[in-house]
């Protein structure tokens, strides 16, 4: 069978330029797709916003019901192939309804969860005879799953669990014994993805496992910062049998299910953060279009506007990032199963291929919302410091998104790790390609830049971020080769480098084709080149604070010379007034009383 080539492998934006055409952006929803995404939004209006304080106080059932009534309409399984009572809608559909529902605060992670990592390791990884069993029902909320992998000595370094498996003198049961911890929906899932090392196993191995089977013990939930509505519990397993054909996939095989797993999670949440920005960005606008100071509405001032104009910036880079790497995903299934691959399998394959970006992902759309939160709050004054205003749940509920799929500390370090050995293995050209700017330093140094257009500019610009990156990557691999791990500190640097690199690109993408295909009016596009232009000043900034760290770090005693003028110029940006570009983006925001872009 004749293999079809991907548009871009995963990491290879660093060395490869991406056609406009190439990539989707969010106002290329089909009409379908758009009326999935009405009916979460309606869902939210009607049955979560209504109840989110019986929600957060967790009445009994009340959570349990609002997830059943979403499997009702079909939102449970919009990731189930149809054949298991779902919808079997495309990976770009799913971030979609988890971008919508993603402003739904505590629902939200129990629908992620419950969709996510507690049914498509099923979903992926399941045999026949589980599928049938339980996916049905996973559909409908009939059942609700959870994920039960961390343990208290075991949280980054997953596999460390104790949870143990040994195997009954029949055969026919698996004993299970251990403790879990930090377990979203498991204070009411019916199913729990279970990992446990099977006897004397160095690797895990994955279980399903049912609430009501004898020796699961559920302690109460847990007091939380925030998401204090979603069921959060530690969960013990004395002398639990699991029938031996709960087992998921092959023994040993569970840890790269959670690995698997979560790199699906890390791109999810990228979604559903861009539903609670957009949500906090409209609270924040709502408020300001309301409260008066010293005679006039707080929208008026330069400083209310300054910080709405940045939530805008944010909200808008993460949508373009996140729908940009969701499209390639989609792309990667569509060609493994083409190529005859099973669907889960697939499926897998297609996340992993792009598991530098999911990991980007994750970090740059949390950060982002943190900020977008805490200005809201701001934005509110002591209004926004009490619990009566919606700015309290939403800045609560935030910052576990820095925490969960992974902590942004290790995806940072996955990420550039990720880069660094596929581009040691020649899976991408990364080291040949830096190579070449290197050897051609002293001629981009002395050329002066000329402008030649506005996209074919900050095409320009975008490519000399990489090339920042390249340069450090080929520095980073000189000075320490395979021990680059080691240093954290330079990884961390690195990783936001190519992270701030690829969101650029992203933004300048998606306004490109915006302009190219007329799907804004010509008043529109100026406020979205205006998103560009102030993104692609903080990226330049970021990359060169980050680019003298990992130099200096780098090259403490011997610090190149050329290198450093290196990453002077490639993050000089031509002047603009950029009070005024972020002013216009806050004016149109105040004017429409929500975020509207």
């Amino acid at each position: 069978m004749e293999k079809k080539e991907l548009n871009i492998q995963g990491g290879e934006f660093l060395v490869k330029e991406t056609d406009a055409e190439e990539i989707f952006i969010p106002e290329e929803f089909d009409e379908e797709q758009q009326m999935i995404g009405e009916t979460c939004q309606d869902f939210l209006e009607t049955e979560v916003f209504p109840n989110l304080d019986r929600i957060d106080n967790k009445e009994e059932g009340v959570m349990e019901s609002v997830l059943k009534n979403a499997g009702e309409l079909g939102l449970l399984g919009i990731s189930i192939p149809e054949e298991y009572e779902g919808f079997g809608q495309s990976f770009l559909t799913s971030m979609l309804a988890a971008e919508v529902l993603g402003a739904g605060y505590s629902f939200s992670v129990a629908y992620s969860a419950h969709t996510g990592i507690g049914t498509l390791p099923i979903v992926y990884y399941g045999n026949e005879e589980q599928k049938q069993k339980y996916l049905p029902k996973l559909a409908t909320g009939e059942y609700t799953a959870a994920f039960a992998l961390t343990e208290p000595g075991a949280g980054s370094d997953a596999n460390a669990g104790k949870t143990k498996a040994v195997p009954s003198e029949d055969g026919k049961h698996y004993i299970l014994n251990g403790q879990k911890m930090w377990i979203t929906n498991g204070g009411f899932a019916d199913i729990q993805v279970v990992f446990a090392k099977v006897e004397n196993d160095r690797i895990l191995s994955a279980f399903i496992v049912e609430k009501d089977t004898e020796g699961v013990v559920i302690n109460p939930e847990e007091p939380k910062m925030g998401i204090k509505g979603s069921s959060t519990v530690q969960i013990f397993y004395n002398d639990v049998k699991v029938p031996a054909e709960n087992m998921l996939g092959k023994r040993g095989e569970g840890f790269r299910i959670a690995l698997n797993i979560l790199h699906m999670g890390r791109i999810k949440l990228g979604g559903n953060v861009i539903g609670a920005a957009k949500l906090a960005v409209s609270n924040s606008v709502n408020y300001a279009n309301e409260r008066k100071q010293f005679g006039k509405l707080i929208s008026e001032f330069g400083t209310i506007k300054h910080k709405l104009g940045e939530q805008a910036v944010k909200t808008f880079a993460t949508e373009s990032a996140v729908y940009r790497i969701s499209k390639n995903i989609d792309e990667a299934i569509e060609k493994y199963t083409a190529e005859g691959a099973e669907y889960g399998k697939a499926s897998m394959d297609g996340f992993i291929q792009y598991e530098a970006e999911d990991a980007m992902m994750k970090v740059f759309s949390s950060e982002s919302l943190d900020y977008i939160v805490d200005e809201s709050v701001q934005i509110m004054g002591g209004m926004g410091f009490s619990s009566e205003m919606p700015a309290d749940r939403a800045y609560r509920d935030s910052r576990i998104n820095r925490i969960f799929e992974g902590t942004n500390e290790i995806n940072r370090l996955w990420n550039t790790d990720t880069i660094f050995k596929r581009g040691r293995k020649g899976k991408i050209d990364v080291f040949g390609k830096a190579e070449e700017v290197i050897n051609d330093l002293d001629n981009l140094l002395g050329q002066e830049f000329q402008s030649k257009g506005y996209f074919e500019d900050k095409a320009f610009f975008v490519q000399n971020f990489k090339k920042v990156a390249l340069i450090l990557l080929q520095a980073a691999k000189d000075k320490f080769d395979r021990k680059l791990g080691m240093e954290q500190e330079i990884s961390c640097f690195l990783s936001d480098i190519i992270t701030h690199a690829y969101v650029a690109e992203s933004v300048m993408l998606r306004v490109k084709k915006l302009e190219s295909n007329g799907l804004k009016q010509d008043d529109m596009l100026k406020l979205y080149k205006d998103m560009l232009d102030v993104y692609m000043h903080e990226a330049s900034s970021v990359i060169q604070k980050n680019a003298l760290d990992a130099l200096y770090s780098i090259e403490e005693e011997n610090l190149s010379d050329k290198y450093k003028k290196a990453i002077m110029k490639f993050t000089d940006l031509p002047a603009f007034n950029i009070k005024e570009a972020r002013r216009r983006i806050a004016d149109k925001i105040i004017e429409e009383n929500k975020y509207c872009f």
